[in-house]
């Protein structure tokens, strides 16, 4: 146990699992999709759904979305800057399958039409867990750095992404692999100790057959 688990995570309150853990996911929604949202549609499940807005977790997750961090004293007016910077949203209650009592499905989209579909879960303390990205099954808590590599299932692809990261010193604290059907779309999460730098990146983004990147690294994203 760690002074963390102790003493609850640094934020602006009332909650740190309907609060600070709202924030998060929104931040790092924000992050996945790599630039501003302009809109968002956001199904609260659970917890979430029954006691969130006395929470503020509309508030919170609204925050996150706008690129605030979890201890940023403007969460309560986070309706206020979203209006500010263009970013509408819509709230909805509903049932997510095999979700932990405190989801959310954001549906965000950017100025250039670029959407992405992230569910994701607060367990308690400010720590999160992704659970799907886009309708594929996920698990990462974004408190390693992290990549997250969409592509078309091919033969080899795995190894050749695992050859880059460790020419470039890059160990691999954990992989998984989710995809669709053979051929078909996956999502490579691949958690590492160390930060990734930017031309490994660029070099993965070159492969054949992949469609995005996103590094997550932690205190920030690429």
């Amino acid at each position: 146990m760690t002074i963390f688990d102790i003493m609850g995570p640094i934020m602006v309150g009332p909650s740190s699992s309907h609060t600070a853990g709202a924030v998060r996911i929104g931040l790092v929604t924000r992050n996945l999709l790599g630039s501003q949202p302009i809109g968002a549609e956001l199904t609260l499940h659970g917890s979430f759904a029954a006691t969130g807005s006395g929470h503020g977790t509309d508030r919170a997750l609204i925050a996150g979305l706008l690129g605030m961090e979890p201890d940023d004293p403007r969460i309560p007016q986070s309706y206020t800057f979203a209006d500010q910077q263009g970013l509408t949203f819509q709230f909805s209650n509903g049932v997510l399958k095999d979700a932990h009592p405190n989801s959310v499905q954001i549906r965000a989209m950017d100025r250039n039409m670029k959407r992405i579909t992230v569910v994701a879960a607060s367990l308690g303390g400010g720590r999160i867990r992704v659970t799907s990205v886009d309708g594929l099954p996920a698990a990462f808590s974004a408190e390693k750095n992290t990549l997250i590599i969409r592509s078309q299932d091919r033969v080899g692809q795995v190894a050749a992404i695992s050859n880059i990261l460790s020419r470039s010193n890059v160990n691999i604290a954990s992989m998984q692999l989710y995809r669709g059907a053979k051929g078909g779309n996956e999502i490579l999460v691949l958690e590492s100790d160390e930060p990734v730098p930017a031309n490994v990146c660029q070099e993965i983004r070159s492969c054949d057959c992949i469609t995005n990147v996103t590094y997550l690294e932690v205190g920030g994203a690429e």
